[in-house]
């Protein structure tokens, strides 16, 4: 490890994380983490753990990794849209070159039903933002 930790460790969970106080200062010089708090990201909630109170840096570290951690999760987003874009394309080129009858007659319904709803609902928002758009310039 390193020769310095940092001061809370985060635990990433489905919508946030457990934060713990990383604590190197005792006789032992063993790490020692207390949890303090459990974060939502998605509602930007903190909540302290137990019977804890927060100290407003604790609150400001928490809500500087709050941020931090929605940016990220943005970023992935949108890097997995573009994934799937060249998964469709090798999906193409599998199904133009490599494909079996029997593969395609089991994933075809799927596949096209799948995009299918993702075009219906590409053509609906593009529409809304050329509407948006005109009604920007009148």
């Amino acid at each position: 490890m390193g020769a310095e930790l940092p001061d809370y460790y985060y635990r990433v969970r489905e919508n946030g994380a457990v934060v713990f106080r990383v604590d190197t200062e005792n006789r032992q010089r063993r790490i020692e983490m207390a949890q303090i708090a459990v974060v939502n990201v998605k509602k930007g909630e903190i909540k302290p753990h137990g019977d804890r109170s927060l100290t407003p840096e604790d609150i400001a570290e928490i809500e500087r990794w709050m941020a931090e951690r929605v940016a990220v999760l943005a970023r992935r987003d949108i890097d997995d849209i573009h994934r799937a874009v060249d998964y469709l394309n090798i999906t193409t080129q599998w199904v133009q070159s490599n494909a079996t009858d029997d593969q395609l007659e089991a994933v075809t319904d799927d596949l096209l039903l799948a995009m299918h709803d993702l075009r219906s609902v590409l053509v609906r928002k593009k529409a809304d933002r050329v509407m948006k758009g005109r009604d920007a310039a009148e």
